[in-house]
């Protein structure tokens, strides 16, 4: 065992390398993801800007993801949410691999596990993106994990820990918290299960304890204790922030709705816009396929629920994330699913095999099944994420295959560029809302007035000429340009309230024009 630990380790290591590595080449390519350059940007005006960025620090959403990527910005701002990324892929590996081991002693399941983190184009998208994927992998696995050894163990402590796991979960992805809905009637069924009854079926069980008053009694503490120990903390935790973004932003949903405090907000409605204004004909997630399109996506989860088939009450724990996903579907019409809801399928599934692999007693047809639906589950992955409603995977693809410069932040490195060729002295006023990208290019951000100077930035509006030098605009060829007020409608109103402000273009791209402010 402490020799397998130690290999388990090294391949761990070398794992994490080869993600850092990619992830390093796709950068020198010009591929980033938005939210690492939401992380990039924030990061920068915590360690380097002026003013009050305790707001910031604090409200940055997702929050532990980003303080995650934080880590790594003290020794390289650019590429620490690749680094970020890769690491906690790479523990994923390893808390999934350790978990095999203590199993299973066969080296066959292990050696699907390292060909699935090898080469699923699903998780190294995840790795090597600059992404929170992982993250959110890690604790949705630890999660249901702890809710099997539950399961097995009847020990609440295991409730303890899969709470902990929930908490971090919803930290990490604020949607993972309409995930405790469909854990609501689970855990009565669960309890009626370890309830010391006579009768099997679970109708017939729950109508035996409510006609017993001591049954009656037992089920309805132990249901409730549950509820308080699954949902408590998730809940407690949930409206403390709620409370700080409160006090701080003077909104509840500051973290989950501001521009300035998630990267979410503009990025899914750019996505939906650019797929629904497209002149190529998509297929769109209809809610009737969603369940089938995880399927399709990963297969193995037929054979985790064959894996569970001899136990109700964990099949329909396997299957909540189904119905999680066709409530978002719903709920968020107009948001696409990004890969991050087709890996946690994957990730179950896998835990399932891992789980109960030892209990099938023909092994060899089910190593056969298994290998067959992984070498499956590597095409299947790599065709979701070339027709993934989301452009930024299409173009994680595109860019792996082509192994050619992505064009996508071109623009912004342009114009980056050449504000990092002004004087010191200068100072550009530029909103990060949907600038954030040329934020995260930027080298010297005292060169920029940023909405975090609250008192500043509200001031440089009214009178640029009084602040900056120089002001950055969204034309109106720019898709979010209805999100900031330093758009192109700006200038006739900054005129008509200051008609002594000359303006000159130094700079322009389709998105973005640079104007040079002059003193009167």
């Amino acid at each position: 065992m402490r020799n397998q630990s130690r290999y388990l380790l090294l391949i761990t290591a070398l794992l994490a390398v080869y993600y850092v590595v990619c992830g390093i080449y796709l950068n020198q390519l010009g591929y980033y993801s938005q939210e690492g350059l939401f992380y990039i940007e924030k990061a920068k005006i915590i360690l380097d800007g002026l003013g009050n960025r305790l707001k910031v620090m604090g409200l940055t959403s997702p929050l532990l993801p980003f303080y995650m990527s934080f880590i790594f910005s003290v020794k390289n701002n650019v590429l620490a949410p690749v680094i970020a990324s890769s690491l906690c892929t790479a523990l994923l590996f390893y808390l999934m691999a350790r978990s095999l081991i203590k199993r299973v002693s066969d080296v066959f399941y292990l050696l699907v596990l390292l060909i699935i983190f090898l080469f699923h184009p699903g998780i190294v998208y995840a790795a090597t993106s600059g992404k929170s994927i992982a993250m959110v992998l890690i604790f949705f696995f630890l999660f249901f994990f702890n809710l099997l050894k539950f399961y097995r163990s009847n020990t609440t402590f295991h409730v303890s820990i899969a709470s902990i796991c929930l908490v971090i979960l919803i930290f990490c992805d604020y949607k993972f918290i309409w995930l405790t809905l469909f854990f609501i009637p689970l855990v009565l069924f669960i309890t009626i299960k370890s309830l010391n009854l006579s009768e099997q079926e679970s109708i017939f069980r729950l109508n035996q304890s409510f006609n017993n008053p001591s049954m009656r009694r037992k089920l309805i503490n132990k249901t409730f204790a549950l509820y308080i120990i699954l949902f408590v903390l998730p809940l407690a935790c949930v409206i403390c922030y709620k409370l700080l973004n409160l006090t701080h932003a003077q909104d509840l949903d500051y973290f989950n709705e501001s521009p300035y405090a998630t990267w979410t907000v503009l990025a899914d409605k750019l996505s939906f816009d650019q797929l629904s204004t497209s002149p190529v004909y998509q297929l769109p997630e209809t809610t009737i396929m969603i369940s089938l399109r995880m399927l399709l996506f990963c297969p193995l989860t037929l054979v985790a629920v064959y894996l569970f088939r001899n136990s109700t009450y964990q099949v329909l724990t396997l299957l909540t994330p189904f119905a999680f996903i066709e409530f978002l579907h719903i709920k968020y019409e107009k948001v696409f699913l990004s890969q991050e809801y087709y890996l946690i399928f994957l990730v179950l599934a896998l835990l399932a095999v891992l789980y109960r692999a030892q209990i099938v007693k023909n092994q060899l047809v089910l190593k056969a099944v298994v290998g067959v639906i992984t070498l499956v589950m590597l095409y299947t992955g790599f065709v979701f994420l070339q027709d993934s409603s989301v452009k930024e995977e299409r173009s994680f693809v595109t860019t792996i295959l082509n192994r050619a410069p992505d064009t996508q932040q071109a623009q912004n490195h342009d114009l980056a560029d050449y504000i990092n060729r002004l004087p010191g002295d200068a100072h550009v006023l530029i909103d990060d809302a949907i600038a954030y990208p040329v934020v995260a290019f930027t080298k010297d951000i005292h060169k920029l007035t940023l909405p975090y100077q609250e008192g500043v930035f509200l001031s440089a509006i009214e009178a640029p000429d009084k602040y900056d030098n120089y002001i950055l605009l969204a034309t109106d060829n720019n898709e979010v340009t209805g999100f900031t007020q330093l758009n192109n409608r700006y200038i006739p109103v900054i005129l008509k309230s200051n008609s002594g402000l000359r303006l000159r273009r130094v700079f322009q791209t389709d998105d973005w024009v640079l104007y040079r402010i002059f003193d009167n």
